[in-house]
């Protein structure tokens, strides 16, 4: 078992890392029920259920107090970058897929913040490592889900595998003795652009389809 011990170091990287995981994941709920042409409420319910709603979950299967009910500066944070992305995104002309790119961000920074509460909670490695894939996707699957959409993690290029590998290589270097920082950018970074490079290239798992008779 790892165990991460709480320093000031060890706060001061959760937190930033958190706090930009909610923005860009809410700003990925606004851009994707932009094109759902939902009014102002809808967006702000979507946008605040993607940036919230991964690491809420995780939480509650940590049985630890939710961050944001705890802090209500995320909710804050995940409010205000709904409403500033939905006045400035009304005057651009953006692509249907634009998305994508806050999305993937999102899922890189909560993968690793996921990650890093569940090693503070004492969580085996395993786990932990899960509970980074769950905090990353859960806010995407959610924002589909009310959009009434396959959530992209299900069908999209790379996405869940992309976050337990980050998610475990960021163990692998706490492990090795890297320091929590370094090895938060390291892991984020590997989850981004990896997750950007199978977009472009197209590169997934095997599908499963069963064959009719």
């Amino acid at each position: 078992m790892i165990n991460l011990e709480i320093t000031q170091e060890l706060s001061s990287s959760l937190y930033w890392v958190s706090l930009v995981a909610v923005v860009v994941s809410s700003a990925s709920g606004v851009l994707k029920s932009g094109f759902r042409q939902f009014d102002l409420f809808g967006v702000v319910i979507i946008a605040i259920t993607t940036g919230l709603g991964g690491g809420s979950l995780r939480d509650m299967l940590l049985d630890i107090d939710v961050f944001w009910i705890k802090d209500q500066i995320f909710f804050i944070v995940s409010l205000t970058s709904a409403v500033v992305i939905f006045i400035v995104a009304r005057s651009l002309s953006i692509s249907a897929k634009f998305f994508l790119i806050p999305d993937a961000a999102g899922l890189a920074a909560f993968s690793v913040a996921g990650t890093m509460v569940a090693l503070m909670a004492g969580a085996p490695w395993l786990i932990a490592s899960f509970m980074g894939v769950i905090t990353g996707t859960m806010g995407g699957i959610f924002r589909d889900l009310l959009c009434n959409e396959t959530p992209i993690v299900f069908k999209s290029p790379l996405y869940a595998t992309a976050a337990w590998i980050g998610s475990l290589g960021f163990i692998v270097l706490i492990d090795s003795g890297v320091s929590v920082t370094i090895s938060a950018i390291v892991a984020g970074l590997s989850i981004f652009i990896t997750r950007l490079l199978a977009l472009r290239f197209n590169l997934g798992l095997p599908k499963f389809q069963l064959k009719e008779k």
